[in-house]
């Protein structure tokens, strides 16, 4: 923060009054009376200054940056939400990958992280597939996320115990079916796709068959010549 002096403007009143008082009390008519008017004049300014009306100095706050004008969406509306909702389940994964010590659960987290990035980013490619990642964002990954604070807050117990040791074994042992529907859910999001690509090659092997330029047809024309 910078700072700014604030003068007073009373010792500015107190040097006219000096101006005035000595000429009502003295004569002007020599430059040796003007050069003493002003003399008494300036300090009477800088005795007012100094004693009595010093600057203030106060601190001047610099000024707060513009805050940048939002990027226009590429994806709409809907899909921004996603992206951004996944992002933020990305972070706090991130942050549990780094609290947590087990080095078996912090693999498992990252391997959560990667295919549930890959799930967020299939809505920016195929937004037919967004019902089904809105699905996956509102419950699969919260409630994943929710069952991994828990083992966070288990595990910085610092206590071995029964209920404590249990509940943080079948969260484990969550982590790998979760794993594996995470999997499942991001292959079911490549159906459509599949189902497109299955018809673009059920399209061009009959249009290369009606030519006359399909493999079988090479074949036949090599056995009968």
């Amino acid at each position: 923060m910078r700072q700014k002096k604030i003068r007073s403007v009373w010792p500015v009143y107190i040097a006219a009054g000096c101006w005035v008082l000595y000429a009502s009390l003295f004569s002007l008519y020599s430059m040796g009376d003007f050069i003493r008017c002003i003399a008494f004049t300036l300090l009477g300014y800088f005795l007012s200054q100094k004693l009595f009306f010093k600057p203030k100095i106060v601190e001047i706050a610099p000024p707060e940056p513009a805050a940048p004008e939002p990027a226009a969406s590429q994806y709409g509306p809907e899909i921004d939400a996603i992206i951004a909702e996944g992002a933020r389940a990305q972070s706090e994964m991130g942050r549990l990958y780094q609290s947590i010590r087990d080095t078996n659960v912090k693999e498992k987290i990252s391997e959560l992280m990667r295919i549930s990035d890959k799930i967020v980013e299939d809505a920016k490619t195929d937004p037919t597939d967004v019902a089904q990642i809105k699905k996956f964002l509102s419950y699969y990954l919260p409630t994943t996320i929710k069952l991994l604070n828990a083992y966070d807050r288990m595990g910085s117990q610092g206590i071995e115990g029964e209920n404590i040791s249990g509940t943080m074994s079948r969260i484990e042992d969550m982590l790998d079916t979760a794993i594996a529907s995470y999997k499942k859910q991001l292959d079911s999001l490549f159906a459509n796709q599949a189902l497109d690509i299955e018809t673009d090659i059920d399209t061009m092997n009959a249009m290369l068959k009606r030519e006359g330029l399909a493999e079988s047809d090479f074949k036949m024309k090599t056995a009968t010549s």
